[in-house]
């Protein structure tokens, strides 16, 4: 049994190092982009995106200096993240996958931002918890667009965004930091980050959520102060 015990030590810390050898590489192609675009390093933060992933690989990009990261469900996250969060209290985390209402409550005591912010009942419901007597400090606030504007996929319309923001103000009292899309995978992503920027500056937002594995760079080009980044950093789910 010592053998194979030994063969699977060595396995952890090979895909360790491989995790942190990628990690690396983004951190130094974001602070690359940053420099060609004339932005200040500090204006980009990387949202490591660890959905899927287990503690075992989280902790290396911990250890790199990683403490934004990125989960889709609040389930798993509830599952994964106390312990490592109990380690290192720096952490910050956003939820960056869709949220149920009924998932508001365990939301709120999880996540430190929720970029999905998405229709008016999930508003409502976003508002009334965080009325309740002793709820959780109140985590930033982003609409997710759907600049595609594609059937399938989650977020208000480009059209639609100007009312969507006036109803969350004025009748839900919730303070919206920023924006975030995902453009549609078969289109290039400039002319959604373009769009993404000027919906945000129109409103005075300066926190815009764009930009993944594929095209951070793009992003950061065209104003990205979040971009979330998995498969470069973690490998194929």
């Amino acid at each position: 049994m010592e053998p194979d015990r030994t063969e699977d030590v060595i396995a952890q810390e090979l895909a360790a190092r491989e995790v942190t050898a990628r990690f690396v590489e983004v951190r130094a192609r974001i602070a690359q982009a940053c420099e060609d675009a004339g932005r200040d390093r500090a204006s980009v933060q990387l949202v490591a995106v660890s959905k899927t992933f287990g503690a075992e690989h989280i902790a290396p990009v911990i250890k790199a200096g990683q403490r934004v990261f990125g989960e889709n469900r609040v389930q798993e996250t509830a599952g994964k993240w106390p312990a490592l969060r109990a380690a290192h209290p720096d952490l910050e985390l956003h939820l960056i996958g869709p949220l149920q209402t009924n998932k508001v409550r365990e939301a709120l005591s999880l996540f430190d931002v929720i970029q999905t912010l998405d229709r008016p009942s999930l508003a409502a419901a976003l508002a009334k918890e965080l009325r309740r007597e002793g709820a959780a400090p109140a985590p930033r606030l982003l609409v997710q667009v759907n600049t595609g504007e594609e059937p399938q996929k989650a977020g208000v319309a480009p059209g639609e965004v100007d009312a969507f923001l006036a109803e969350c103000r004025d009748t839900h009292g919730l303070a919206i930091d920023g924006l975030m899309c995902i453009p549609p995978a078969d289109e290039p992503a400039a002319p959604h980050f373009a769009l993404l920027a000027k919906i945000a500056a129109r409103h005075g937002l300066k926190t815009l959520s764009m930009g993944m594995s594929g095209d951070f760079e793009t992003a950061i080009a065209l104003g990205a102060t979040h971009v979330r980044v998995g498969s470069a950093i973690f490998g194929g789910r």
